[in-house]
């Protein structure tokens, strides 16, 4: 890693971030992302994510390991990948007493964008992400999604090759969350940006990101394209949920014919099945033999969701709230972000 890896790509090389001497919050992570590729990167609350993005985003500085972004080392030139990135972060960092104008050409300054080249720049995102008309008015006017797409805009006015984001279109409608993606993809398509993003939404993930890393305490447990990890799963997947909880329920329908595993979770029997449609009438009537009263049964194609629970034991909540380390690094990041751009 290093002076070799590519333009547009982004590296990382057992990354690691430990606070206050004890916490370590990632732990040896590794992976590469190909210039141009929408990568997804999702975990648990305080699995890892934030903390990761900010150490390739030249926010927060590694405990050990080491990352280039753009083929720069983030470590060594931290300003320079500073100014090759762009970054739409979660929290709204619009100002909401300046137009959605003023909002851009602020960005293009700190940005340094050349000044023959700002009027041309902003008028053209603002006509993209269709805030125009809104353009001489105060950012705090704007609904939820043109602030996201004024944010877009800021994050890319200086045209860089790789573009974080981190829960972009989280607190969105489906609506607004579909348009916001649109831009992000035209803009992608358009301009061979590399596209690194953290999202609450997995059928986003799903859809819009060529592969996937899943985090959790500090370290990728999984990492692939949707449709392999899918595979991994090794079928579908079938939730029994008996009346009063069961404990040998798991290895009682471990013995159903067509059945690959069998785990307990939650008071509830989550089965891995080559063809759940055909084998949900097989597992009702081995539990009628047995004598388990159900409460329902419900069948899963392979998804992400499933993806996710299998990896990490754990289901994805889109409502799960910040950690603290989350906040603090946030916090930290939108300030070093700005500090050195000016």
């Amino acid at each position: 890693m290093g002076a070799k890896d590519p333009a547009g790509s982004i590296v990382a090389g057992e990354l690691t971030k430990t606070y206050n001497g004890t916490v370590r919050a990632v732990r040896g992570v590794s992976f590469a992302v190909r210039p141009g590729e929408v990568y997804g990167f999702l975990g648990p609350n305080g699995a890892g994510k934030t903390t990761t993005v900010s150490m390739l985003s030249a926010g927060l500085r590694p405990t050990s390991g080491r990352a280039t972004v753009d083929g720069v080392d983030v470590g060594a030139e931290p300003d320079t990948v500073k100014r090759r990135i762009g970054v739409v972060f979660q929290e709204s960092t619009a100002d909401g007493d300046l137009t959605g104008r003023e909002n851009l050409e602020l960005a293009a300054a700190l940005y340094s964008v050349p000044r023959n080249e700002v009027r041309s720049r902003v008028d053209g995102l603002l006509e993209r992400m269709q805030i125009g008309d809104a353009a001489d008015r105060l950012a705090k006017t704007y609904s939820g999604g043109m602030r996201r797409r004024l944010e877009l805009a800021a994050g890319i006015v200086h045209s860089p090759r790789v573009l974080f984001l981190d829960e972009p279109t989280l607190g969105l409608d489906p609506q607004g969350r579909a348009g916001f993606w649109k831009y992000v993809l035209e803009l992608r398509q358009e301009h061979q940006m590399t596209v690194f993003v953290t999202t609450h939404y997995l059928e986003e993930a799903d859809g819009m990101c060529e592969r996937v890393a899943i985090i959790d305490h500090g370290t990728i447990v999984a990492a692939g394209t949707p449709g392999e990890l899918k595979d991994r799963l090794g079928g579908d997947i079938v939730t029994v949920r008996p009346s009063v909880p069961n404990p040998s329920l798991a290895e009682l329908l471990a013995q159903v014919p067509g059945v690959v595993a069998a785990v307990a979770q939650d008071g509830s029997c989550r089965l891995k099945c080559t063809n759940g449609e055909a084998l949900v009438p097989e597992i009702v009537a081995a539990c009628v033999r047995a004598g388990v009263g159900l409460q329902g049964v419900s069948l899963k194609r392979p998804s992400l969701d499933e993806v996710f629970l299998e990896f990490t034991g754990r289901e994805f909540r889109e409502d799960e709230g910040l950690s603290a380390t989350d906040r603090a690094v946030m916090v930290g990041r939108v300030r070093q972000q700005l500090g050195g751009r000016r």
